[in-house]
C-alpha cells in the first residue's frame, strides 16, 4: 500500500493508464465539511487542460467521492475518492517496454515486479498518482483553514529564471498575483520569462525544471514531533513522494551552509507581545518545531524525464545499446503544476502534525 501519515492516514491507488486514480483518508473529524467544489478547484489548478504549454493529454478529472461524505461532512468514516483515466494512449509505451526510458523508473521498476509490470504512462510511478495528493491536500486545508492556517505555493523559479517574491507580502497577494499566468508565479516580468523559455525548450525537444515555493502562515508555536516527526522531517517525507523531487530546503535552505552562525540566527524579538524572529532563515522551524513564524519551503523540480531528442539507452531483450527519443503526449516542464501538488502534499503532512499535537479537533 502507498501509505503517509500516523492521524490524518491517505493511500493513494490506481495507476497512470489504469482505470482510475484517487485516494482514502482515514482521521477526517466527523462532522468536517467537505466541498467537492473547493476539492474540484485544486484538482483544475493541475489539470493541463487549457495550458499552452503543457502535455496535450487531456483529462477532465471530474471528482468523484465514493464515501466517507454525508450531506456535506465527513462522516467519521475512510473517505474515498478518485478520477477517472480517460484519454489513455499505451501504444507509446508498448514500443519502449524493452527500453528504459532516461530519467524514468522503468529499469530498477521492471527489476522490482518483473517484465508484466504496467509501466504505461509511468504506471504508479507517474505524475497522475498526483491527484490523490491533490485530493487531499483539499481536505487537510479546510482542517487547517479552522485554526486560521493559511498557505498558498507558487512557481520560485523555472531554470535559470528566479522571481522576487517578497518575504512581507500577504499570501492572499501572492496567490492572487500567481493566479494571473500560466506558469504560476507571482511577478509578471518573471512569468513572461518562464513562459518563453519553456517554449524555446519545447521547440528543441528538451525540458526544463524549477523550484516550488510554498509559504504558511498562521502556524502555532510547538507545533511536530521530535525526534523523526519534525515538521521538516514530515513535510520532506511526503514531498519526496512525488515524482520529479530531487531537493527540499527550509528557510535559507542550502544558503545556510554559505553563512556564518551570526547572519543565519535570527534574532528574538517582541512584536506586539508576541515573540517573533527578525528575520525568518529559519523558515519558521526551530528544533523541529515551529517557531510562529511563517514557514517557508522550497521544493526542487527537476526536468522533466520525457524528452523528445534522442537519449542513449539499452535494450533489455537483446543486450544491446539502443537510442531512444521519446514520444507521446509529455509535459516540457512540470513545474507550473506541480505548485497546487507540492502546497497539497505540505497541507496533507501540517493537518496529521497538527491532529497528533492536539492543535486540531
Amino acid at each position: 500500500m502507498m501509505e503517509y501519515g500516523e492521524r490524518f492516514r491517505i493511500a493513494v491507488f490506481g495507476s497512470s493508464h489504469g482505470p482510475e486514480v484517487g485516494v482514502t483518508i482515514d482521521g477526517i473529524p466527523a462532522g468536517t465539511p467537505i466541498d467537492p467544489a473547493r476539492i474540484q478547484a485544486d484538482l483544475d489548478r493541475r489539470r493541463p487542460v487549457g495550458r499552452r504549454l503543457a502535455t496535450r493529454r487531456h483529462e477532465e478529472d471530474r471528482l468523484i467521492i465514493d464515501s466517507g461524505v454525508v450531506d456535506g461532512r465527513a462522516d467519521g468514516t475512510t473517505l474515498r475518492a478518485h478520477v477517472a483515466n480517460e484519454d489513455v494512449v499505451r501504444a507509446p509505451y508498448e514500443r519502449t517496454r524493452d527500453t528504459p526510458r532516461p530519467g524514468h523508473a522503468d529499469y530498477p521498476a521492471r527489476v522490482r515486479y518483473g517484465p508484466d509490470a504496467d509501466l504505461s504512462g509511468g504506471g504508479i510511478f507517474s505524475g497522475r498518482m498526483t491527484v490523490g495528493l491533490v485530493i487531499a491536500g483539499a481536505v487537510a486545508k479546510t482542517l487547517l483553514a479552522v485554526r486560521n492556517v493559511e498557505l498558498v505555493a507558487f512557481t520560485r523559479s523555472i531554470g535559470s529564471i528566479t522571481a522576487p517574491v517578497e518575504e512581507q507580502e500577504p499570501l492572499s497577494s501572492v496567490r492572487e498575483r500567481a493566479a494571473k499566468n500560466e506558469v504560476g508565479c507571482p511577478d509578471p516580468a518573471a512569468a513572461s520569462a518562464m513562459e518563453a523559455a519553456i517554449a524555446e525548450v519545447r521547440r528543441q525537444g528538451d525540458s526544463l525544471g524549477g523550484v516550488v515555493e510554498v509559504r504558511a502562515e498562521g502556524l502555532p508555536v510547538g507545533l511536530g514531533e521530535p525526534f523523526f516527526d519534525s515538521v521538516e522531517s514530515a513535510i520532506a517525507h511526503i514531498a519526496f513522494a512525488v515524482p520529479a523531487v530531487k531537493a527540499i530546503g527550509f528557510g535559507a535552505g542550502f544558503r545556510a551552509a554559505e553563512m556564518r552562525g551570526s547572519d543565519h540566527n535570527d534574532p528574538f524579538v517582541w512584536v506586539n507581545g508576541a515573540v517573533r524572529t527578525a528575520t525568518n532563515h529559519a523558515g519558521g522551524i526551530l528544533g523541529g518545531l515551529t517557531t510562529g513564524m511563517p514557514l517557508v519551503v522550497r521544493v526542487a523540480v527537476k526536468p522533466t524525464s520525457s524528452i523528445a531528442r534522442p537519449q542513449r539507452t539499452v535494450n533489455l531483450a537483446d543486450g544491446t545499446p539502443a537510442t531512444l527519443g521519446v514520444t507521446g503526449r509529455h509535459d516540457p516542464c512540470i513545474v507550473p503544476r506541480a505548485v497546487v501538488v507540492i502546497e497539497a502534499v505540505t497541507a496533507v503532512a501540517l493537518a496529521d502534525l497538527g491532529l497528533r499535537g492536539g492543535f486540531l479537533p
